[in-house]
């Protein structure tokens, strides 16, 4: 039992190295995964706030029409303008 650990340990530490670069490799591949879902999270977050603004802003123009009132004050100097004379 003794030697079969020597033997495993014997094995473990030559192929150290590459398993340290392994496992780095790992850890520097999650980094940029994680790091390019958490800018495209942000992204989407102010994509959909700026799409969200704009269409407030757009909706929020509203076009009246005068006429009528315009009409009424017309009619009203007009009217004013006889009792005058």
């Amino acid at each position: 039992m003794s030697q079969e650990k020597v033997n495993r340990y014997k094995k473990e530490k030559a192929n150290r190295k590459a398993a340290m670069k392994k496992e780095k490799r790992k850890k520097i591949i999650s980094n940029i995964v994680s790091s390019i879902v958490c800018l495209a999270i942000v992204l989407w977050i102010g994509f959909s706030a700026y799409d969200s603004i704009t269409k407030k802003i757009a909706s929020s123009q509203t076009e009246v029409n005068m006429d009528a009132i315009n009409n009424y004050l017309n009619d009203l100097s007009k009217t004013g303008d006889n009792t005058a004379k």
